[in-house]
């Protein structure tokens, strides 16, 4: 009979350098409002895979879909913006 404390060390051995490092934090904190938006987008199109949309679904989505896509566009410039040298 094999107990789980035998397969414990192998399984938590790599845990403390399998972590998120910081700069990996960071880059979701910068990359959160574009992930929620598309949760958002991902929330609106669900809500109608069972029945037609309503007009009131459409425009529900395609909200979702203008504000995904300026978030994206606003990652995109906070991201050009801290390049040195800037786009050319």
């Amino acid at each position: 009979m094999n107990h789980i404390v035998n397969v414990q060390d192998a399984v938590t051995a790599f845990a403390d350098f399998m972590e998120p490092t910081d700069a990996e934090l960071d880059a979701i904190e910068r990359e959160m409002p574009v992930i929620l938006a598309d949760v958002d987008l991902l929330d609106a199109h669900i809500a109608t895979f069972d029945r037609t949309p309503t007009e009131l679904d459409a425009r529900r989505i395609r909200r979702a879909r203008r504000r995904a896509l300026a978030a994206r566009v606003a990652l995109i410039n906070r991201t050009n913006e801290s390049l040195p040298g800037g786009a050319a």
